[in-house]
């Protein structure tokens, strides 16, 4: 099943990443809502934990919620997971094939998109996933250019056998589509934009149980 609406998906895209307030209940509604049951990737530094959900052989969505094994007093600052109550589609990444060098262009056109840092998660079965990405001070509930990330000699996500939907729609809702495109621009990335009064990211899944919107 496919949507009415054509729009373009970057080649490069690597993930989605769909914030929730309460982990264990995010991936129950979505399982209802889809036909199709995440499964545990792994827990983070810093308090939050994710569930997977492949988009494709080389991207995939994470539901991304406060680690629920988390030692008590813990406080999961990413994607506004501190004081989120409700489930939203809050950010997503793209692969460039060189991330330094990526990052110096955003730089040089204009945006920049933050430091190369490394972040690791331990999957279920205690194997240590290490990566780099870019990571910036940004307030935004939602934020709709995505940051880069390198996987380097981690397997990447999406190769794990992950159960699969499909991704119709991937658009924004920004109230300045001209000042949101050029930002995409120097990162390198592609997404369709249309004028709203508040940033919005918007997915259509193609599930077993018909199409999906997320927001």
């Amino acid at each position: 099943m496919t949507a009415d609406t054509t729009t373009t998906i970057d080649p490069h895209l690597d993930h989605l990443v769909y914030a929730v307030p309460d982990l264990i209940a995010g991936v129950a509604a979505f399982a209802e809502r889809t036909g199709v049951t995440p499964v545990a990737g792994g827990r983070h530094p810093g308090g939050t934990a994710n569930y997977l959900v492949g988009l494709g052989p080389t991207a995939y969505l994470e539901i991304i919620g406060p680690d629920p094994e988390a030692e008590p007093g813990t406080r999961p600052r990413a994607f506004g997971l501190e004081t989120l109550r409700e489930p939203r589609l809050a950010a997503w990444a793209v692969h460039p094939a060189d991330i330094d060098a990526a990052a110096r262009q955003a730089r040089e056109n204009g945006y920049d998109p933050g430091d190369v840092q490394p972040l690791s998660r331990r999957t279920p079965d205690g194997t240590l996933l290490e990566w780099r990405l870019t990571r910036r001070d940004d307030p935004a509930a939602v934020r709709p250019v995505p940051f880069l990330i390198d996987w380097g000699r981690t397997p990447h996500p999406a190769a794990s056998g992950l159960p699969q939907l499909g991704l119709d729609v991937f658009t924004a809702v920004h109230p300045d589509p001209a000042a949101l495109r050029r930002d995409l621009t120097a990162v390198g990335a592609r997404l369709d934009v249309a004028e709203g009064p508040e940033t919005v990211l918007r997915a259509v899944l193609s599930t077993p149980l018909g199409l999906v919107t997320l927001s």
